[in-house]
């Protein structure tokens, strides 16, 4: 199939992919970026998008090489560590609807993460050094044994939780005048500390605590390694930037996450991927991608494009001249965000659109899907008007329970 763009729709739509000055009257090139998340980006599952940032946050693979710094609406993968510099944060939402605040000067790993609505979804991450604050999402409710924060010292539990696990590294506990080890405050909700066949259940408003095993030099002292309950929180336990933003989300984050739940199995899409009916996927999903143009919401568009999105633009200069394009996700994230600021009066309708499951070998697969819509739309740019007719296509897949494309095609009629 032949992937030529149009540069009006996604310039006008989805922030223009770097190009829009292609219908302005002059050639431009996206610019190439720093790294590349559709290159550094390894395959496998993913964890959870950034959602909010502050400074600097890198994602590399185990190994620790090739580093990729993140940004909002990217995607984190299971196995990568995640690390933050001394003074940046961020949140992460993982694709349970649950939330991953990162503090700084934090490292972790998520080292397994499924979230399929099915007995097997798991959720657990190792947390190296710093803090996280944690707010569970469906996996808290739904497996509860599944969601661990393992750390050298300690295993942490949830019980539909709001809680911030704390590794404490023995500079930062000199500085402070703490013990080194693993602390966890909860804020809502429930945890259990276990060391062993040792367990401390830790309510809200309190802190347990684990001694980190390097300090203890005695076997005969295992004794100060099991769980305790403190008399009162640390000072090294402060608010993050994101704070006031996560405690209102977490007063409601458990009807929430169960609420999308629901919807996840009531939905059109679901049961029409159970019935093989790909035109009311594709509506669907068409219905999203609109719905969060309207909104100028860039991240809501960023994050229904897959991170090995593939995208070709053929546009044309005011002479004529046309230029062919490739772009990968990460172009496609930093020129939505920066588009959707430009974009202003928006309005579009679809004339008509057609979806067909994907022929595969063995027959047709009910989680791939191709689709077509002519849509006809007008607004401004830039603060340039504009208003044209043009016909879309899409491959869409179903990943992780959510409908994701995966190629994309548009031509000006």
């Amino acid at each position: 199939m032949k992937w030529s763009f149009n540069r009006a729709r996604f310039g006008a739509i989805l922030g223009s992919l770097g190009l829009c000055l292609f219908l302005m009257g002059g050639p431009s090139q996206a610019a190439p970026t720093e790294n590349s998340a559709s290159a550094a980006v390894p395959g496998g599952t993913r964890f959870a998008i950034v959602w909010r940032l502050r400074g600097d946050v890198t994602a590399a693979p185990s190994n620790g090489s090739n580093p990729r710094k993140l940004r909002e609406g990217d995607p984190v993968f299971v196995g990568e560590r995640v690390r933050a510099a001394a003074q940046a944060e961020a949140v992460l939402k993982t694709e349970d609807a649950g939330v991953v605040a990162i503090r700084p000067g934090t490292e972790f790993v998520a080292e397994r993460f499924s979230a399929e609505d099915k007995p097997t979804d798991s959720f657990t991450v190792r947390l190296v050094t710093g803090s996280l604050r944690v707010i569970s999402g469906w996996i808290g409710q739904t497996n509860r044994s599944g969601q661990n924060i393992v750390t050298a010292s300690a295993t942490i539990g949830i019980r539909g939780t709001d809680h911030e696990p704390y590794v404490l590294s023995p500079e930062l506990a000199r500085t402070t005048s703490n013990p080194e080890g693993t602390y966890d405050k909860v804020n809502r909700g429930g945890t259990t500390m276990q060391v062993g066949d040792n367990k401390l259940d830790i309510d809200p408003g309190k802190v347990g605590f684990v001694r980190a095993p390097s300090r203890t030099k005695d076997r005969a002292l295992l004794t100060i390694l099991l769980p305790v309950l403190l008399d009162k929180v640390p000072n090294f336990y402060v608010a993050g930037e994101f704070d006031a933003e996560l405690d209102r989300y977490s007063a409601t984050a458990d009807q929430d996450s169960k609420r999308q739940l629901e919807q996840r199995r009531k939905s059109p899409a679901a049961a029409a991927v159970a019935q093989c009916a790909p035109t009311d996927v594709a509506k669907a999903w068409l219905a999203d991608l609109d719905g969060a143009i309207a909104r100028n919401d860039a991240q809501a568009i960023i994050a229904m494009f897959a991170p090995d999105v593939a995208v070709r633009a053929t546009v044309k200069d005011k002479d004529g001249k046309t230029t062919n394009v490739d772009l990968g996700r990460d172009e496609l994230a930093q020129s939505t965000i920066a588009a959707m600021k430009a974009l202003k009066d928006y309005k579009q309708r679809r004339v008509w659109t057609d979806a067909r499951l994907t022929e595969l070998a063995g027959g047709p697969a009910c989680d791939r899907i191709s689709l077509r819509s002519v849509v006809v739309e007008q607004g401004k740019l830039g603060g340039k008007p504009y208003r044209f007719e043009s016909l879309e296509q899409y491959v869409i897949e179903l990943r992780s329970g959510k409908w994701i494309a995966v190629k994309a095609e548009t031509a000006q009629q």
